[in-house]
């Protein structure tokens, strides 16, 4: 049955799985979500047997239903290649007796991979079912990770270009140097003086700004975006919770058919409504623990019921999760209530008033949090008990898992799921372990951290401290629609 995909706030118009990937964004401003989750067609005790790529086919047919077979395997076999250090694609760790989902053997060593790695291949392929002549611009804010992994995998992709903004000052500085060295005919990457939020709510303007889009259509362009309010985007990480649930299975973790919780640490909340998908899918998933660091709105929306950016922006060691307005959590909310006049009421008063008012009856996604001090410590207490490192996105998760254990004495098995490699953000990971690096160089850290782990740096970021910076743009946030007119003419 091919799945249609309407507007989250009351655009009327059905499309097809890969109309909504090519447009990104509805005109209205919405989210593009499908009419009916669908549920698997498959036995599940099949996902036991299969390869990465056989379960993202098994699951991706159901959501791009508009795909055919050939087409959709085509793409999966060329995001899930050798650009991988492990066949396993997403393998399961077990370490201190807590289980950890490795997202990060990607080129760009972040979960941002795992879609980021297809969607070029979706995209393209969409394009050309729709008759789509144009160039496609991809337009994406970045809190860190999301911008190297699209550039990555857009770049030099015939009859795209790529422009990245991310905050000058709220990434990394692997995360930055990945990025301003980006190499690629079609690249194009910006600093702003601003946080991601800003970044993120002007590249959505841009999108419903008609009388933009048609000056660029007239030239030969149209928008799209590799942010996860692009349902191709969002899509293929579904896949991995499924394939996390099955090593569960294999590993003697559990039995099949019991259920697990996911712990995810959470920015914009893409990552775990893919958890949200996966359960109602089909996948025995009890709980969906929404984990926040020190800018914990998400945990304050589901203690509160008030979602409200009124607040201090903190800037963490955590900085992928540094963000207050969570796009993906509108596709929550209407799925939740089923009423776009809902939707499309809260996100007027989030625009207006900075808040809004929506207790989510859902009883299986729980929001937690971590401190600075709570990150760091569930660092250190990892690696003193069993020599295993995580990143601070990750440590967030794992604090809060903590956090929410002691006060449910909930004993279902659990797996946290792992962002980032603990390389991107090694400084802090130092600084975690042992204060004795507090002063180190953010590069010079990368070394420490191997001597630490005794696991090699990985070759697409060892040296990257000497490689040529490309893009040197500054700007104001206020320049964003300028300085996308300026590149394209």
């Amino acid at each position: 049955m091919s799945v249609q995909f309407k507007s989250t706030r009351g655009d009327k118009t059905l499309i097809t799985a890969s109309q909504a990937i090519v447009k990104g964004i509805s005109g209205d401003g919405g989210l593009y979500v499908p009419c009916a989750i669908p549920k698997i067609d498959f036995e599940l005790k099949k996902i036991l047997e299969m390869s990465y790529k056989e379960l993202a086919y098994e699951v991706l047919k159901l959501i791009i239903s508009d795909f055919t077979e050939e087409e959709l395997k085509y793409c999966i076999e060329k995001a899930y290649d050798s650009k991988f250090d492990t066949d396993l694609i997403a393998p399961l760790k077990t370490a201190g007796g807590e289980h950890f989902l490795e997202l990060f053997h990607g080129k760009t060593l972040a979960f941002k991979d795992m879609a980021l790695s297809i969607l070029p291949y979706l995209l393209k392929t969409a394009a050309k079912k729709n008759g789509v002549n144009e160039k496609i611009v991809i337009l994406t804010a970045t809190s860190g990770d999301t911008g190297k992994a699209a550039l990555e995998g857009f770049a030099d992709v015939d009859d795209t270009k790529i422009i990245v903004f991310f905050p000058e000052d709220g990434v990394s500085p692997v995360q930055k140097r990945q990025m301003v060295t980006q190499t690629g005919k079609n690249t194009c990457v910006a600093g702003i003086k601003g946080n991601f939020d800003d970044a993120q709510t002007a590249v959505k303007q841009i999108f419903t700004d008609k009388k933009l889009n048609e000056e660029l259509k007239s030239k030969g362009y149209i928008f799209s975006s590799a942010n996860s309010i692009n349902i191709g985007r969002l899509a293929p990480q579904i896949v991995y919770y499924f394939f996390a649930y099955a090593q569960m299975v294999k590993n003697g973790e559990i039995n099949f058919g019991e259920k697990i919780n996911f712990t995810v640490p959470t920015g914009n909340f893409g990552d775990i409504l893919a958890g949200y998908y996966a359960k109602e899918m089909g996948l025995p998933v009890d709980k969906l623990i929404c984990a926040s660091n020190d800018n914990k709105v998400l945990y304050d929306f589901f203690k509160t019921g008030i979602y409200n950016i009124n607040r201090e922006f903190v800037v963490t060691s955590s900085p992928s999760m540094d963000i207050l307005i969570s796009s993906n959590l509108e596709r929550l909310l209407y799925h939740i209530c089923e009423n776009t006049e809902t939707v499309k009421s809260l996100m007027e008063n989030l625009g207006s008033d900075k808040k809004y008012d929506f207790k989510v009856s859902s009883d299986y996604v729980i929001g937690e949090y971590a401190s600075h001090k709570e990150t760091f410590d569930a660092i250190k207490e990892l690696y003193d008990k069993s020599g295993y490192i995580i990143d601070t996105h990750t440590a967030v998760a794992f604090a809060a898992y903590k956090k929410y254990k002691d006060k449910t004495k909930d004993e279902t098995k659990n797996v946290v799921v792992s962002t980032a490699s603990p390389y991107k953000f090694a400084k802090d990971v130092c600084r975690a372990i042992d204060s004795k690096y507090d002063s180190l160089d953010p590069f010079e850290a990368l070394d420490i951290l191997s001597d630490l782990w005794k696991e090699d740096i990985p070759k697409t970021i060892k040296g990257i401290d000497k490689r040529e910076i490309l893009h040197k743009t500054v700007i104001e946030k206020s320049e964003i629609k300028t300085f996308i007119q300026n590149y394209l003419h």
